[in-house]
């Protein structure tokens, strides 16, 4: 299998005069919901499509209760979620407070195999 990419024309952002360039960008091959990955998971064991259902909706409550106690998520083989603020830059320690907080974001970081991965995949230009 290989990802499909297609080209795309993008101007530079620090000079906008600058001619545009041309980048590689992937081609979404479709989605999977939690009710596809509960039957192809009940398929592979013996539990049932409703069970494997249930733990992943489970599964994904705990991880947003979690990650709201700022506690990092680490699934195993999978990978780490861990949410990260950015903030405004004050003088002094004393000046900053929750109302320096700009934005916030869930950081994931791929675990070791999902990391491999990314380093055996083949890709295919989209046809025009």
């Amino acid at each position: 299998m290989s990802i499909i990419y297609k080209t795309l024309p993008r101007k530079n952002p620090q000079d906008m005069a600058a001619p545009e360039k041309f980048y590689a960008a992937v081609v979404a091959n479709g989605s999977v919901d939690f009710e596809t990955l509960a039957e192809q998971i009940s398929n592979q064991c013996t539990v049932t499509e409703t069970d494997c259902l249930a733990v992943l909706n489970a599964l994904e409550q705990n991880i947003v209760y979690e990650l709201k106690q700022g506690r990092i998520v680490r699934l195993g083989k999978l990978g780490n979620f861990q949410v990260s603020l950015s903030s405004t830059g004050l003088s002094t320690a004393d000046e900053v407070s929750a109302q320096a907080i700009k934005a916030t974001r869930i950081l994931f970081r791929p675990a070791k195999k999902m990391r491999n991965l990314l380093k055996n995949l083949s890709f295919r230009k989209a046809s025009s």
